[in-house]
């Protein structure tokens, strides 16, 4: 083997990613010298308990409860730890000292992100985090560099495994929300507690992410809107499938001009969403991820893959270690971060969208000509109308598309048509996305 000079690594974790990303150190150790051009020497893994149970055989020698010492002296420091603290205490720690930093944490990107970008800057030092959003799928070079001379105008993303295949499963076998849950639970992809899934919080993180480097501007994780799925039914899915659409949760960034005040910024939000089964983010199934760009010049792009799992992540994670084990080589600076835009950042009243809007309402001459009246004073315009009687109870259903509207448009009218007399409730409302924009 050719004789190369070696780059230390410091490994923070040793989940399952982290124990993934070890293994594939030491066995691919020389092909990895050979793409790198340095020998990448694994020196330690710091944990929590170095006698703690693994599903990867590792030397235990490699095994640290003390990770401020092991960072000390790393050229390279791969943080798989999650959570805020104390990872962004030692990441810093890690860029003060002019190491490289590799992370897979997405709530520290999406929170402290331009503090680390910051030190890193100023240091000199290299900041990747492919692993961050999509598992294996590679979207964060491609939107950094790849994309880096057009305009991104639009991403839509499923980025979240463990809502898709719940969403994908009430959708192919008609199960209900907890039960799709329970599956979910039983095979691994929820978690004891799914709130940070189920509850948007996760697809929210790597929203913001996502628009920060694909508008090249800050955007701050409480300015991203956020619905999880809790509310999504059985019978929403249901109609959604009639009207032939797939309920997806996605993560929607954006240009926008605000209608109201004619500023272009840009949004970020998560939420349930119709999508038509047209659409290729309609076939991303099970516990997938898909983004799908919007760009200027290149067109329309879809990133598809595994979101997760211990093995896909690492992938991504040694993606980003590669690339940085080439800049030691070569020499030089890290490479900072393009969010030097700083365009506003705008609420999710400024969107334009459309709605399916489910209405219980009284069966009696007129009713349909009244709630079109409660759209028209809002300024929304009705696409579709399909009705359905329930002579027991003395009610109809109504199922209401609208055409593109702001979303202040359309929540007024939901708002109006809640308080209306011949609406008995409404029943669902639900965004549609993806659909042809004109």
């Amino acid at each position: 083997m050719i004789a190369y000079r070696s780059l230390r690594v410091a490994l923070l974790g040793g989940g399952s990613v982290g124990a993934q990303v070890a293994r594939l150190l030491l066995e691919e150790q020389e092909e990895l010298a050979l793409r790198v051009g340095a020998k990448l020497e694994l020196i330690g893994i710091a944990v929590r308990d170095v006698d703690a149970q693994r599903t990867v055989d590792l030397p235990r020698e490699l095994f640290t409860t003390d990770a401020e010492s092991l960072i000390l002296g790393a050229d390279v420091v791969i943080e798989l730890m999650g959570g805020i603290e104390p990872a962004r205490t030692l990441i810093l720690q890690a860029l003060g000292s002019g190491a490289d930093v590799v992370t897979a944490n997405k709530a520290l990107i999406a929170t402290h992100g331009p503090e680390l970008f910051a030190l890193a800057e100023q240091v000199g030092a290299q900041l990747n985090y492919e692993a961050a959003v999509g598992g294996a799928i590679p979207i964060i070079r491609p939107l950094r560099d790849s994309l880096a001379g057009d305009t991104v105008q639009r991403i839509l993303g499923i980025v979240n495994g463990t809502t898709n295949f719940i969403l994908d499963q009430m959708d192919t076998t008609g199960a209900t929300l907890e039960d799709a849950l329970a599956t979910a639970t039983a095979l691994g992809y929820a978690e004891a507690d799914p709130t940070a899934d189920i509850g948007g919080y996760d697809a929210a993180q790597k929203a913001a992410i996502l628009a920060g480097l694909a508008f090249h501007t800050t955007v701050p994780i409480d300015s991203v809107y956020r619905e999880g799925i809790t509310g999504v039914t059985a019978e929403q899915i249901s109609s959604a499938q009639k009207a032939g659409y797939v309920v997806k949760l996605l993560a929607v960034c954006e240009r926008v001009t605000d209608p109201a005040t004619g500023i272009e910024g840009v949004s970020a939000r998560v939420h349930p969403a119709m999508v038509p089964r047209t659409h290729p983010l309609a076939a991303v199934r099970g516990a997938n991820n898909a983004v799908f760009v919007e760009a200027e010049s290149a067109g329309s792009l879809m990133f598809y893959g595994a979101g997760a799992g211990g093995v896909e992540t690492a992938s991504a994670v040694l993606g980003d270690l590669v690339s940085l084990g080439r800049r030691h080589v070569a020499g030089g600076p890290g490479l900072g971060e393009s969010t030097h835009s700083e365009l506003p950042i705008l609420d999710i009243s400024s969107v334009s969208t459309r709605y399916s809007v489910t209405l219980e309402v009284t069966d009696e001459p007129g009713v349909l000509a009244r709630i079109a009246n409660v759209f028209a004073e809002n300024g929304v315009s009705v696409e579709l109308v399909e009705q359905s009687i329930r002579g027991d109870a003395g009610t109809a259903t109504l199922v209401i598309g609208t055409h593109q509207a702001p979303e202040a448009a359309l929540a007024a009218t939901v708002d109006a048509l809640s308080s209306n007399s011949v609406v008995t409730s409404v029943a669902s409302v639900i965004r549609v996305e993806g659909a042809q924009r004109p």
